[in-house]
């Protein structure tokens, strides 16, 4: 007998609420079970779809070291703070990393802040550093009081570390990790020093770049400027060499400018020159706070780099790309003069009114008329005249096939360090390191 006529049996035809009563379960529980059934297995399917998974974290290890890339840099540019450089391919990213370090004091009055990193060991040692050393400095224009240099050892070549001091400030440390970001999201370029990675998680916070073993070039210049013959033959300049140089150091200008970079610090303090002489472009510092701060226009930020400047920046006007091109002109002078300053006749309050009358830089008794030719294309007044930078390096290009290579450039006179602080506009003998 159906479920229909046993309820009309038991009910009575007019007893609605016993009809309804008797049809309960069958029609009014069961399908709204199955119902609420079936919205729990679309839910869990949506969140298991569209959720992302949580990230495998490890909180033994201390430290991450994680190499730059500029794919990386870019994908994870939304970051407020930086917290390491992405892993290079074959390493996992979410491994944390022990960088064990031994430091071997070399100077008595160098204590190393890295000897206070732990040194417990992990499964991997990629990018331990060993063989630390207190970096010497040579003879400096500004110190970096927030930053320890070291030369160390790393996956089995020279690397230096810029190591943030223990007694810096939060600012400082937001300051000194935004450099890192800046320069990893700049890019791998062959004539920019490259950044090969960041300790950013626990102090000291420590930025590895690439050692270039002659330091700067202004240096190198100097150690050029007598006959070093049976000492250094390497150091030996040739107008060969300052065209192969310069246009290594324009190369990278030029990348810097297609990255809506403006260096803004262009000179020989702001190179650095390889072992096999390959000249790399650095001192990125201001370029960095130029993305930080809301200076007034063409603010100088140092008044010693004045006469480097183009008259636009000294008029306190923006620096420009067309700006960099006339230092670049400053730095040509520099590279045929062994190092010597620009306009070391004026003074520095003296130079904007000295370039509005029309003055150049003179030619130095050493420098070609091909050489020179480009020095004054770049030391333009109006920058609208000036050489552009595929131009610029078009000239170098060309100049370096025809420049000569055997004779090589000397100057007589003995450095003498008070003279050219003075002719180049320091106030007082700083030191400078460019890393």
């Amino acid at each position: 007998m159906s479920s229909n006529s046993t309820a009309d049996n038991l009910c009575a035809p007019d007893d609605n609420l016993c009809r309804i009563r008797e049809y309960e379960q069958a029609v009014i529980i069961v399908p709204t079970l199955l119902l609420f059934a079936t919205l729990v297995v679309l839910l869990f399917l949506f969140f298991k779809r569209y959720c992302p998974k949580r990230k495998r974290t490890r909180t033994a290890a201390p430290q991450r070291y994680h190499s730059s890339t500029h794919r990386h840099t870019q994908r994870n540019s939304h970051r407020h703070h930086l917290q390491g450089i992405d892993a290079p391919p074959g390493l996992d990213p979410l491994e944390h990393e022990e960088l064990p370090m031994s430091v071997q004091q070399v100077q008595q009055r160098v204590v190393p802040t890295l000897a206070a990193v732990p040194q417990t060991s992990t499964q991997r040692h990629h990018g331990a550093f060993s063989q630390v050393t207190a970096l010497p400095l040579s003879f400096s224009i500004k110190p970096d009081n927030t930053v320890t240099l070291y030369r160390a050892r790393m996956d089995n070549r020279d690397v230096v570390l810029r190591v943030l001091k223990d007694t810096t400030n939060q600012s400082e440390k937001q300051h000194f990790l935004g450099f890192a970001s800046f320069v990893s999201g700049l890019g791998p370029h062959p004539f920019l020093p490259a950044l090969l990675g960041v300790v950013s998680v626990q102090s000291p916070l420590t930025m590895v770049v690439e050692e270039l073993h002659q330091r700067d070039l202004l240096g190198f210049l100097w150690r050029c400027r007598q006959d070093n013959s049976g000492f250094e033959t390497s150091c030996d300049m040739t107008e060969k060499r300052i065209f192969t140089m310069a246009g290594q150091v324009a190369s990278a200008l030029e990348y810097l400018h297609s990255q809506r970079c403006v260096h803004g610090n262009v000179g020989a303090r702001s190179v650095l020159v390889g072992g096999d002489l390959t000249a790399k472009l650095w001192g990125l510092g201001s370029a960095y706070r130029r993305t930080t701060q809301v200076d007034s226009p063409g603010e100088l930020e140092h008044m010693e780099l004045r006469k480097w400047q183009a008259p636009e920046v000294l008029s306190r006007r923006d620096v420009s790309q067309s700006s960099d091109v006339w230092s670049f002109g400053i730095l040509l002078y520099e590279m045929v003069t062994l190092g010597d300053p620009p306009f070391a006749q004026l003074m520095a309050t003296e130079l904007l009114q000295y370039l509005q009358r029309g003055k150049q830089l003179n030619r130095p008794a050493s420098c070609s008329n091909s050489l020179y030719s480009i020095i004054k294309s770049c030391c333009q007044w109006d920058p609208r005249q000036r050489l552009s930078m595929s131009e610029l390096i078009r000239k170098l290009q060309a100049g370096e096939k025809s420049a000569n290579g055997r004779t090589v450039l000397r100057v007589p006179e003995p450095l003498n360090i008070e003279k050219y602080l003075r002719e180049a506009g320091y106030g007082e003998a700083y030191n400078y390191a460019v890393l």
